[in-house]
């Protein structure tokens, strides 16, 4: 078989997702086609019969579920298994008010009374409430936009703030379900990666879109200026949108009662101490998340039971609500995990890293893997679906050329981000709309300047950072 027919199931993946702008649909025809042309490789190898040749379509369905089967080992059961326990969690710490409580107390310590504080302090909470991006949005959100109302700020500067905090933090704060998502995708052997935890936070200072999208945000909160069609919505800002009343209402966010503070903040403690007391102890990045997030849901349902938050009963379901509802997640890691194996075993990464070797100098390959994640998150609305298609492409490509995996990790998790940011179609930029109570192409028309001088910005500086290191 050619070998560079190795890179079709990658890129009918990604043409798949691009038309029908299903990520699902996309990654399973990808597998599905990788796994018919190592059974087709195989069959010729033993020059088969006809009738094997008719069936091979068929050969291939069952050897991709036997792959998905196989993708079931240690570490890939424990990050799915985390995103399980961590949905559960959320859930908990939502529906007894800890959010709002966590939020209510920000208020009560008199923060708030300008309007660079109003801006400051919605920031602020969308970098504390770091663990889930739309838990994020909401919470940010339910601060921000009484007091925007109040100072008369936009509700698009309100949107641009949210969107650009809560996405950008989940991936440089990295104890979250990003973290433990983007840790299981690069733990795999063939990506000669010895140490995937310091992989993961050493993309964190090559993040380059990421730290520059919210420094901008940083200086539009603190400077008050701001620029193109979002300086122009603050200009002929006269009439109020709905009530912050009506967008909580909208949300489902009304029937929840501000709880207790350490609600929300008990759980986080947990997780968070134990995970870096474990990466400590193990060098596990799958053990400890897993090993972290069970205690801390466990701690969490004993002490709001004894607390009266919840009975026994209550906080099983809303565990297991919490899990339903990131069911889907769970899917999609699935199928990453599947189309990973596969196309490894199909080589395509091997035969992308040769390839580029010799047509492209090693200094372009960072910049291009921030475009492809730009264009694929862009396109299909979804940041997690592009690193499940990018980072099997992208990270052989990092031994092969002696750079830093990190450097082509945070190209594509940056390029997933922007991308995100500039589509309509993605869930956190329609989160972040709802939570501010702006029109959802309002808000995309006004955050896209932002993201384009970030992502330019980017470019640059992932061209710099290829020729220092070739250098070095």
């Amino acid at each position: 078989m050619p070998e560079w027919l190795s890179v079709v199931p990658p890129i009918v993946a990604i043409a798949v997702a691009v038309w029908k702008r299903e990520v699902i649909l996309a990654l399973c025809s990808g597998i599905w086609l990788s796994e018919w042309l190592m059974v087709c490789r195989d069959l010729n190898e033993k020059t088969a019969a006809a009738w094997e040749w008719l069936l091979s379509p068929g050969t291939a369905v069952v050897q991709a579920l036997e792959r998905a089967v196989a993708v079931f080992e240690g570490g890939n059961t424990r990050v799915l298994l985390f995103c399980l326990l961590v949905g559960g969690l959320i859930e908990l710490m939502r529906v007894s008010g800890g959010v709002k409580g966590f939020v209510a107390s920000l208020s009560r310590r008199g923060l708030g009374k300008t309007p660079r504080q109003a801006g400051i302090l919605t920031m602020m909470v969308g970098v504390l409430v770091w663990m889930e991006t739309s838990m994020s949005c909401l919470a940010a959100g339910m601060v921000g936009m009484p007091l925007f109302d109040r100072f008369k700020l936009s509700r698009e500067r309100l949107a641009f703030i949210l969107d650009s905090t809560c996405a950008p933090i989940s991936v440089i704060i990295l104890f979250n379900g990003w973290g433990g998502y983007v840790l299981g995708l690069i733990s795999e052997d063939s990506y000669q990666i010895a140490s995937p935890v310091n992989v993961l936070v050493g993309s964190i200072g090559f993040n380059f879109y990421a730290l520059l999208i919210l420094g901008l945000v940083a200086f539009t909160v603190i400077s008050g200026r701001t620029f193109g069609p979002l300086r122009r919505a603050e200009a002929e800002l006269a009439v109020r949108e709905e009530s912050a009343e009506a967008v909580a209402d909208r949300l489902g966010q009304d029937e929840i009662a501000v709880g207790k503070t350490r609600y929300m903040l008990l759980p986080l403690a947990i997780m968070v101490v134990l995970m870096i007391v474990f990466l400590i102890q193990t060098g596990s990045g799958s053990r400890s998340v897993l090993w972290s997030v069970s205690i801390a849901l466990v701690v969490t349902v004993v002490y709001m039971v004894r607390d009266g938050a919840f009975s026994y009963p209550r906080a099983l379901e809303l565990g297991y609500q919490g899990m339903g509802k990131l069911l889907p997640l769970v899917l999609l890691m699935l199928l990453a995990f599947t189309i990973g194996k596969s196309c490894r075993e199909l080589g395509t990464g091997v035969f992308v890293a040769g390839w580029i070797g010799t047509t492209l100098p090693a200094v372009a390959i960072a910049p291009l893997l921030f475009l492809a994640g730009a264009l694929m998150s862009f396109t299909t609305g979804t940041s997690w679906g592009t690193f499940a298609i990018l980072i099997p492409v992208g990270m052989p490509l990092a031994a092969t050329f002696g750079l830093p995996h990190s450097l082509f990790l945070a190209a594509i998790l940056g390029g997933g981000v922007f991308g995100d940011h500039c589509s309509p179609i993605s869930d956190t930029t329609l989160v972040a709309s709802l939570a501010a109570g702006c029109d959802l192409l309002d808000h995309v028309r006004t955050q896209l300047p932002y993201a384009l001088v970030a992502g330019g910005g980017a470019l640059i500086l992932y061209t710099l950072a290829g020729l220092v290191l070739q250098a070095g």
